[in-house]
């Protein structure tokens, strides 16, 4: 990767110190930027003290930039840059460049690479040089330019991190900080990176010893694994799929396993919290691995280790490693691989003593805590129920009450988990540990057994209880009002908790009668008994309700036996006495009347019909009276009246009191608000709360409103009694029940804390206003959170939650002189308000809870602090969702309608509060955003909402802003990209608001423009809308397309690329009117403006290319591909370097595309032209661009991508005859790409991208240059098979051209076999063409494309063709330099097709000689010539020489001759052959004038001829007896011309002869000659040749020498050298060894055997 990036820019480190300031394009540029940060910063510093005015300032300063950045983006950026660069720069100026930085990135997109590069080292430089908090100031926004950068420059900013994230050495902070948020916002340009960083990050973990550190690699690693996450969720999105889940999950183990053993036991609380968080998602990975499951399971007892501790130290982090537990633990469940059986008892004790601890400082998490403890348990039981009831077992044998409640709660949450593997077995397990407790008489104990009974009668145990479960329950109840009835004024405590008890049986009881199935005769019995003899009447109307509830459930199925059962009871006597005092017990009266009535065929059938008529009168009395007998006598002694309008003291009644009800409740409050002190008001009030009955709801409202208006006086008072109430009726701390108790009637939590929120908020709405903002944070606003907290939170405690924060912020709200202040609590009742309206269902509409939700937080917006733009996006969001997936209710639920209509105003409401604090484009975005999803919505009536909302905020932007803020470039083709295709909805409603939302973003972009649009334009969308009212899909369609021309016009080039951008985005999205709908306003608008879109065209095109996969309609594919034809006819260089900058492999989209070029034969000849001429660019020098077209026709592009392109339009294009002329233009480009292959420029532009995402070499299942090759080869095969010459296709095949091509060592001579056979075909029309190719070819500055280009010409060479098309003078001038050239294998090339041309070109010799004969013998004697060249140049000389005459030859003749004497002994067999062919050819060619000079050559080399005939190399050696004999004439003897003419150089015998006759005739004639070749013999005895010694010592007779080659390595030297000596000896006894003068030259040497 590093290796690959090099090539592009120097290492940033070194470029880093190098930089200076940068030189801008524009000084005005500069200056105008530097004074407009000068503002920015003098702004910043008035804007705390001055207000907004200052701010707007500087804010347009900042637009100011960001929008002359648009027009000279390159020069804004380089003046930024140049800022940065200037020493002691203010922090606070920093963050202002880098925040202009950062938008002008994202208006912009990709901009120029070397600023770019700039900035990104600054950026890093910056990012790295952190110090104190203003260096982290400036290392955030650093970090987030580069981010922002990496959308557009992902290379460059990655290659920047990756440089500084070095293996064992550990980096800085905002590095690993940055790589997290690349990873999150690329998520796919990030993968091929994960497993490197993950690998370098791991190197790092022994060094980061500081807890900051710690933290930000843990948030890092959190945050790899979620980008993991979403992408193997994603993964068939990836172009290269990098690693599977199982390869993450092994690269994560080593992380997970040191985060465990290491980091987990540090002190410092928050690396702890780090760590925990971390891996969660960690698991999420780790788990689903076979392989690895079991070795997490190893650390888990590290885990329960820390638990505790953890807790101690930070109880707000001690529910997270229960969820890591969780997790670990539902695995093993959903994977049927239980954790291992010997860590069961380490798991049960750690988790039982959280749940049975008591810790005090952390109630405030114990139902987060607990609930992640259950769900553990849960999976627990699930896995091992029998051990898990063995544990619980053995905690019930203890007699610690918290350790057997906390049991006895845990089995009830496994009883209630609604899980399917949760067998009957555990069931009965469970209840045997239950049964083994029913002896303890703890109050805590037994409300435990209690709900576990009641909640296996929920969960459909009934038969479980049966027996045993009942009589339990009855025995409870018994007891419980026995101690009830009797209580002491000592035992407070004791009878609270009996309270408790008893609210906990009777619910138990409730339960049990709500199941028939669960019900015995015997418990109905129980029942009954209880009621008639029972004292403690506050348990009678409960338990009446349950009676007869059942009763009457029994009845509707017709149980006789029941019936009888409950009638030999009887029960008439008791319930008439009760009946006698009906207003002492809470409705005891009425319940029991409902009893009677139920019963009454049972207890009294003769009177049954009379009962059927009175009671229901009764039951109405009752009721209308009761509270007139509470509160008739109390009125007459308040001194205030009433008006006939029911208005008190100039206020009017609640509509929900009546008249009478509400004058005495408001008559008691301005009584007690003015007129008594303080502590007898105290005492009032508090008998008030305890008498009042919660549960009615005008008494409620009365006690509530009565507080209200004592507050107006009072309100600490009300404030004090208040908490007193709650302090007394508060929550025990060692139980989960509340201890709420009345000595008249119980009442049930939830009403008790609904009714005390809307208390504290009718205070707050009462009270004075300066009372209201010292006690609106606390205690009213934090009293009303406590209470709805902690409740169980149904509908009526949130429509009361909801109702106390309007009453509290309207209240707020109309307080003038609020100033400065603060809404403290806003942010928690806002998170309480989402969570609520989140909770609701998203598919029916039964309550006004999220109507009243939006406007609490409607009158919340409209208090400081105000909220920030996110957490407007978020609210939005959420309520957005909450009603618009809402189905619209029918026509004939009138309550429904009211309730969907109200909801979707408050939404509408609570969208124009929201953004009233956000009118600027950039808030318009963001709403429009939100809306997008559900516009782009599958259901009708959600599109339809969305678009009304988008119309209605449209409205409010256009009221409110109107031209006072310009949208910004590119808004404006976004906005109505998103709306455009609504105006083709199936759904008439969405089409015409679509209209509505399109017309008025038509006239708000023409306002702030100044564009001409005129009446007619908006008549004509008049028209269109009413025409849209139709249901004629086609005609819908046209006059979409109406519209669309009608609105072109408004458009600039930007707004139309961010349109077509939109279009594209949406793709798929909806149905496929929807699609149509986009391609049809795409066509539209490229039709009209293809022209001007010059400078646009790869942003539309990247665009179309990226979404046109994702398009499954084929019309919509088909014209979207016209789309694209239109730009390639109109801007051919762009669209071709697009396309061809695209990833292989080719995907389908991209092959419809081409196959689209080659139905259009005209257009895809242009094509085909264009691509050629993108490969053979890469021959040619490097032009300048002179026009934009230039730019884009020279930007590199992928070599083996325009391969694939060609090879798929040779294919499928219909070839004719017009076409033929393209073979020689292809053949040609496509042997340059194949030889451009073999030599070391080989590495393509994909090579080189593939090298910098994967590090390492290729594997060999991607090697790019084979797969260059073989598209190539199969493209030429393609090509020969349209010229329709079976021949010359057999001829191919069988002399394996094609194989001889695709290998490297073999291409040469497949080019040559090529072009020959290409020579030699009949059909060779197209042999000019392919020849002035060559020879363009050959002149190429590209090493691999002249050597191509030369082998071909070597084969034309020796055809007449070049001389035939006057091309030959060119190509001999050519193949001169290439002569000249150092390459060796150009040279080679050279010369052969230089000696070729005495086949092709024989009579052309002579005219070419001087330059022939020069280069060979610059061959032959040129310093550092390889053995290859001259061997090349003695084959050329051979070849010219036959051609040429002795007077051709010149002076060159005497230097051949030479040169080649001078190879005769050369170590090469090659050379020595080719040097003896030549002097043989110089033989032949030698007449009268060179004869004498040659006859000396002869003698020169005579010895060498002599000792050759016996080389080591058979064709040498046949070669030198052939020059030999040739040459044997130059000697004049006719001996010797007689025994050379009868000899045969192929006999060994008769080269004996041979040389025996020679030896004598030199003997004879000239013994000087025969001394010459003894002397020049003897240095032959070194040679390196064997053969060649042992014919020297056949030569030479010196004793000296033989006996020196008696101790010669070869055994056939010695030989000859021994048998040699004997001769001589022999000879010198004859007197025949020396002459008188001493000389050897009389010897003969005849006798002398030739080995």
């Amino acid at each position: 990767m590093a290796e690959a990036a090099t090539e592009s820019h120097e290492d940033p480190s070194d470029e880093t110190e190098d930089l200076g300031p940068l030189e801008p394009d524009d000084s005005g540029t500069f200056q105008q930027v530097t004074n407009l940060l000068n503002i920015m910063e003098s702004e910043s510093t008035k804007t705390d003290t001055k207000g907004a005015g200052f701010d707007m300032r500087k804010r347009l300063a900042s637009v100011i930039i960001t929008e002359k950045a648009t027009t000279e983006p390159s020069v804004v950026m380089n003046a930024l840059i140049r800022c940065l660069q200037v020493p002691e720069i203010s922090t606070q100026r920093k963050v202002n460049i880098y925040n202009i930085l950062q938008e002008i990135i994202q208006q912009e997109g990709e901009l120029e690479e070397r600023c770019v590069q700039r900035l990104v080292t600054i950026a890093s430089k910056e990012m790295r040089d952190m110090l104190e908090m203003e260096g982290y100031m400036r290392a955030e926004v650093a970090s987030d330019t580069l981010v922002a950068l990496s959308r557009n420059h992902f290379s460059l900013v990655m290659y920047e991190l990756q440089h500084h994230l070095k293996p064992l050495n550990l980096t800085e902070e905002f590095v690993i900080i940055t790589l997290a948020k690349l990873a999150n916002g690329n998520v796919f340009e990030f993968m091929p990176y994960m497993g490197i960083t993950l690998a370098t990050m791991f190197t790092m973990l022994r060094l980061a010893n500081e807890a900051k550190m710690r933290q930000v690699i843990c948030g890092a690693m959190e945050t790899f694994c979620e980008t993991v996450q979403f992408y193997l969720r994603h993964l068939e999105d990836s172009v290269y799929p990098v690693m599977t889940e199982d390869q993450f999950a092994v690269k994560l183990f080593p992380m997970y396993r040191y985060f465990v053993t290491v980091w987990l036991r540090n002190n410092n609380p928050e690396v702890k919290l780090g760590v925990i968080k971390s891996l969660k998602p960690m698991l999420s990975l780790l788990l689903p691995n076979d392989d690895l499951r079991e070795q997490v399971y190893d650390y888990i007892p590290l885990l329960l280790a820390e638990y505790q501790g953890i807790g101690r130290r930070s109880p707000a982090t001690v529910s997270r490693p229960r969820q890591v537990l969780r997790q670990i633990l539902e695995m093993s469940v959903i994977t049927n691989s239980p954790v291992p059986q010997m860590q069961l008892h380490t798991i049960f004790t750690e988790l039982h003593v959280q749940v049975c601890s008591r810790a005090p400082a952390q109630q405030q998490y114990s139902s987060q805590n607990l609930t992640e403890i259950v769900h553990c348990f849960i999976a627990l039981a699930r896995s091992y129920p029998k051990e898990l009831m063995k544990f619980f077992l053995s905690q019930m044998e203890m007699s610690k009450e918290a350790v057997r409640v906390g049991t006895l709660a845990l089995i009830r949450a496994v009883v209630s988990a609604d899980e399917p593997k949760m067998n009957i077995r555990t069931i009965y397990l469970a209840v045997r540990v239950v049964k083994n407790t029913l002896s303890d008489t703890r109050s805590k104990v037994r409300m435990a057994i209690l709900r576990i009974i009641g909640q296996l009668a929920l969960s459909g145990f009934q038969d479980r209880i049966k027996g045993w479960g009942l009589k339990y329950v009855s025995v409870q109840l018994t007891l419980s009002t026995y101690k009830l009835t009797n209580r002491r004024d000592n035992f407070y405590q004791r009878d609270l908790e009996e309270k408790m008890v008893h609210k906990v049986t009777m619910d138990t009881v409730r339960i049990i009668t709500s199941s028939v199935s669960g019900m015995t005769n015997e418990f109905w019995v129980r029942l009954l008994c209880y009621i008639m003899e029972t004292d403690y009447t506050e348990a009678l109307t409960p338990i009446c309700v349950s009676l007869t509830n059942l009763a009457e459930r029994q009845l509707h199925a017709k149980d006789e036996e029941a019936n009888a059962s409950k009638s030999r009871h009887g029960g008439l006597g008791v319930p008439q006495v009760l009946m006698s005092s009906p207003y002492k017990g809470e409705g005891r009266g009425i319940a029991m009347l409902n009893l009677l009535k139920t019963l009454s065929q049972s207890i009294a059938p003769s009177m049954a019909d009379m009962w059927e008529l009175e009671i229901p009168l009764l039951v109405k009395y009752l009721e209308g009276e009761m509270h007139i007998f509470k509160y008739g006598g109390t009125s007459r002694d308040l001194p205030l009246a009433v008006t006939p309008e029911g208005r008190v003291g100039g206020l009017r009644l609640p509509l929900s009191l009546p008249p009478r009800q509400g004058f005495l409740y408001r008559a008691l409050g301005f009584t007690l608000a003015t007129g008594l002190e303080a502590d007898k008001v105290e005492v009032l009030l508090l008998e008030l709360l305890y008498k009042t009955d919660y549960s009615n709801d005008f008494d409620r409202e009365g006690v509530i409103l009565c507080f209200g208006l004592c507050a107006r006086g009072q309100v600490k008072t009300v404030l004090g009694v208040l908490h007193d109430f709650e302090e007394r009726i508060q929550e025990s701390e060692q139980s989960w029940q509340i201890g709420a108790w009345r000595k008249d009637h119980p009442w049930r939590r939830e009403t008790v804390k609904g009714a005390l929120m809307v208390m504290y908020s009718c205070v707050a709405s009462y009270c004075h206003p300066q009372m209201l903002l010292i006690h609106v944070d606390n205690p009213i606003t934090a009293k009303i959170i406590h209470h709805y907290s902690s409740s169980c939170q149904d509908i009526c405690l949130k429509l009361a939650f909801m109702k106390s924060v309007v009453q509290v912020t309207d209240a707020i709200k109309n307080i003038k002189d609020l100033e400065d202040f603060q809404f403290a609590q806003k942010a928690t009742l806002t998170g309480i308000i989402m969570a609520i309206i989140k909770a609701e269902p998203t598919d029916s509409l039964v309550s006004p809870v999220r109507t009243m939700a939006m406007d609490a937080l409607s009158y919340l917006s409209k208090l400081k602090p105000f909220y920030a733009t996110e957490e407007s996006s978020e609210l939005m969001d959420i309520s957005i969702h909450s009603v618009i997936s809402l189905q619209p209710p029918g026509d004939s639920n009138e309550s429904i309608k009211t309730l969907y209509t109200n909801a979707l105003h408050a939404l509408e409401q609570l969208m124009e509060g929201l953004m009233q604090r956000h009118l600027d484009p950039k808030g318009l975005q963001e709403m429009v955003h939100l809306l997008e999803k559900w516009i782009l919505s599958e259901k009708e009536w959600e599109r339809e909402k969305a678009v009304n909302l988008h119309l209605h905020l449209m409205k409010i932007y256009v009221q409110s802003v109107g031209v006072c803020i310009p949208l910004k470039l590119g808004q404006f083709g976004g906005l109505v990209g998103l709306i455009a295709p609504g105006t083709c909805d199936s759904h008439r409603k969405t089409r015409l608001a679509s209209m509505d939302v399109l017309a008025s973003l038509l006239d708000l972009h023409a306002s702030q423009t100044c564009s001409s649009w005129g009446a007619s334009k908006e008549l004509e969308l008049e028209k269109c809308k009413e025409d849209l009212q139709g249901s004629d899909m086609e005609k819908i369609f046209s006059i979409s397309s109406r519209i669309s021309k009608v609105a072109c016009l408004q458009f600039n080039c930007d707004e139309v690329v961010s349109l077509v951008q939109k279009l594209c985005e949406n793709f798929g999205a909806m149905d496929l009117q929807h699609d149509k709908a986009s391609v049809t306003w795409i066509c539209t608008f490229l039709q009209m403006r293809v022209k001007e879109l010059e400078d646009k065209v790869p942003e539309i095109l990247g665009a179309i290319l990226a979404h046109l996969p994702v398009v499954d309609h084929r019309e919509v594919r088909r014209l979207l591909i016209e789309g694209l034809l239109l730009l390639a006819h109109y801007h051919q260089e762009t669209v071709l370097t697009a396309l061809l900058r695209q990833p292989l492999p080719m995907e389908s989209h991209l092959t419809e595309v081409w196959l689209a070029v080659a139905e259009n034969v005209p257009f895809a000849r242009t094509m085909l032209h264009a691509l050629m001429g993108r490969l053979q660019a890469r021959f040619t020098p490097r032009a300048n661009a002179a026009s934009k077209a230039d730019i884009w026709r020279l930007a590199a592009v992928d070599p083996l991508m325009t391969l694939c392109t060609i090879h798929l339009l040779v294919e499928r294009m219909d070839w004719d005859n017009r076409l033929l002329d393209l073979f020689p233009d292809l053949v040609y480009t496509l042997l340059l790409q194949l030889g451009s292959s073999q030599g070391p420029e080989a590495v393509s532009p994909v090579l080189k991208t593939w090298r910098l995402i994967h590090t390492g070499t290729l594997p060999e299942e991607v090697n790019l240059q084979r797969c260059a090759r073989g598209v190539t080869i199969r493209s030429m095969q393609l090509l020969f098979r349209r010229l329709n010459s079976e021949s010359l296709l057999c001829t191919l095949e069988e002399q394996g051209v094609w194989t001889l091509l695709e290998s490297s060592s073999t291409f040469l001579q497949g080019v040559s076999q090529l072009a020959r056979l290409c020579v030699q075909s009949p059909q060779g029309y197209y042999r000019q063409r392919l020849s002035e190719l060559v020879l363009r070819g050959m002149a190429s500055e590209a090493l691999s494309c002249r050597i191509s280009s030369t082998a071909v010409c070597m084969e034309f060479m020796s055809d007449p063709i070049l001389h035939q098309e006057k091309l030959l003078k060119r190509a001999v001038l050519m193949l001169e330099k290439g002569a000249e050239q150092e390459d060796e294998v150009l040279r080679m090339l050279s010369l052969r097709a230089l000696g070729n041309m005495a086949l092709g070109a024989p009579r052309k010799v002579r005219q070419y000689r001087k330059l022939l004969l020069e280069k060979c013998l610059c061959s032959l004697r040129g310093p550092g010539v390889s053995t290859s060249v001259t061997s090349e140049g003695l084959e050329v000389l051979a070849k010219v020489l036959v051609e040429l005459r002795e007077g051709d030859l010149g002076s060159t003749f005497n230097a051949i001759s030479e040169q080649c004497r001078a190879f005769f002994d050369n170590e090469s067999e090659l050379l020595r052959l080719k040097a003896f062919i030549v002097f043989g050819k110089l033989a032949q060619v030698v007449r009268i004038s060179k004869k004498h000079f040659f006859k000396q050559e002869v003698k020169k080399a005579w010895v060498p001829l002599m000792l050759h005939c016996q080389d080591p190399c058979s064709d040498a050696a046949q070669a030198c007896v052939a020059t030999m004999f040739q040459c044997v004439h130059f000697w004049g003897w006719r001996a010797l011309q007689s025994s050379a003419d009868h000899s045969d150089a192929a006999a060994p015998k008769e080269m004996i002869g041979f040389q025996m006759t020679l030896c004598s005739v030199l003997t004879q004639k000239k013994p000087a000659v025969l001394y010459n070749f003894l002397l020049e013999t003897m240095t032959y005895v070194k040679s390196n040749l064997s053969r060649i010694r042992i014919a020297a010592c056949n030569l030479a007779g010196e004793q000296a020498a033989l006996q020196e080659l008696q101790l010669d390595s070869d055994p056939g030297v010695w030989r000859a050298a021994l048998e040699t000596l004997n001769i001589l000896d022999t000879c010198s006894q004859q007197r025949l060894w020396a002459s008188p003068e001493g000389n050897l030259l009389d010897v003969p040497l005849s006798f002398l055997p030739l080995k």
